[in-house]
């Protein structure tokens, strides 16, 4: 709660504020600017809630029309009837998705059973085709409505339904976006992700039994911790959760080693799109998914099994290792290119030198020397050339942070 008279009021500006109280007397725009506060649209809050103590009524519809040009018209109370009607519209579609399914025993089990149903119910949604995209629509649109409903008493009674649905929401939508995960507190995490937190708790809970996931003492992607999400009861929650976690190690490798983390995205993307198109079952993308963890896995030992140091790992994964006339100079060339250019890169790597012209064009010459020096096949030395200098722009900030770079 924050308390203001003149300048706040005017100029404080935070989206997530949802309630004014006025018990000041304003007009014109300083009334509009106050109202203002509470209308800022915010993830799941379209607008706010202006609780009247002394009278503005009057003033208001003269700000409005003097300032929105609908010459006064509209009736707040109207307006809150008719997003009472959509809202009990909304609330019967998002019902329906749940048709055989009774989500309403929630009310009336205890803690640890919420938290089960709340993945039970997860797991119906998902099983739906585009279930999980329908709901998110369906149940922000049905919280956006009863945001604008409130305080009617009609809507006040759907309140705790309206939580349910946001509960389930808010879980569903967790298992989107990216980020880096860190072992056994990213497995603890990424469980939470699946259960329900919002759920006020009288009781301990253990997360891990709600999700039916064996505490780990493991790390993120180790054949324990693979085979306890093959086992799940809940086999599209499994899915979601290996999709996220996969797609969150991978992009934390991508900002290291951006040719070996850009083949196991496209492994990802191709193994969902699969998925999404019907060409596989649910048991048969957990498989995949599974493959896709071990060989996350594999690239992680690669450096150790090449004696190369993770950055020098990363311009060998660059060098097109693959390409037959690349591999007819031997491993041994490949790797001594390999720590040479991580070398020479490194120590040419300034502040800001992806901005610099002549900075980015002698280290472009130094690449170039390095692969011709061992007879790096001419057809291929450009993309080489262009792979490692993304590759460069990649590790250079880290570099120069850490203190390795050129000063």
């Amino acid at each position: 709660l924050v308390i203001v008279r003149d300048m706040w009021l005017t100029g404080f500006d935070v989206p997530c504020l949802h309630t004014l109280y006025i018990d000041k007397l304003m007009k014109r725009h300083t009334l509009m600017q106050a109202i203002a506060r509470v209308n800022r649209v915010f993830l799941d809050k379209p607008g706010g809630l202006v609780v009247d103590y002394i009278g503005i009524g009057t003033a208001l519809k003269e700000a409005l029309a003097f300032y929105a040009g609908s010459g006064g018209k509209g009736d707040p109370a109207e307006t809150q009837q008719k997003a009472l009607e959509m809202l009990l519209e909304k609330i019967e579609v998002v019902r329906q998705m749940f048709h055989g399914f009774d989500y309403m025993r929630f009310f009336a089990v205890s803690t640890s059973e919420r938290l089960s149903l709340i993945l039970q119910t997860e797991e119906f949604v998902l099983a739906k085709e585009h279930g999980k995209d329908r709901f998110i629509k369906e149940s922000t649109a049905l919280s956006k409505l009863f945001a604008l409903a409130v305080p009617h008493d009609d809507a006040l009674d759907l309140s705790d339904e309206i939580a349910f649905f946001q509960s389930v929401r808010a879980r569903l939508v967790k298992f989107e976006g990216d980020g880096e995960t860190d072992g056994k507190k990213s497995y603890e995490t990424a469980i939470r992700q699946i259960v329900n937190q919002s759920v006020a708790s009288t009781e301990v809970v253990d997360i891990f039994d709600a999700a039916g996931v064996k505490k780990p003492d493991l790390s993120l992607l180790s054949e324990e911790f693979l085979q306890d999400v093959k086992e799940m009861a809940h086999k599209n929650l499994g899915v979601e959760l290996l999709k996220k976690i996969l797609n969150d190690e991978i992009r934390a490798r991508l900002k290291f080693n951006i040719t070996k983390g850009k083949n196991l995205l496209e492994m990802l993307e191709g193994s969902i799109k699969k998925y999404q198109n019907n060409l596989l079952s649910t048991a048969e993308i957990i498989e995949e998914l599974i493959t896709i963890a071990r060989e996350i896995r594999s690239v992680d030992g690669l450096a150790e099994k090449l004696k190369l140091t993770k950055d020098e790992f990363a311009f060998y994964s660059a060098l097109e290792i693959n390409d037959s006339a690349v591999l007819e100079l031997g491993d041994d060339a490949l790797k001594s290119i390999a720590r040479e250019i991580a070398d020479k890169v490194r120590k040419n790597a300034t502040i800001d030198w992806t901005m610099k012209e002549s900075a980015r064009a002698k280290l472009m010459v130094i690449v170039r020397r390095t692969l011709n020096k061992y007879g790096y096949p001419p057809d291929k030395r450009q993309k080489a050339v262009d792979t490692v200098m993304k590759q460069a722009e990649v590790l250079a900030d880290y570099w120069v942070e850490a203190g390795e770079g050129a000063q």
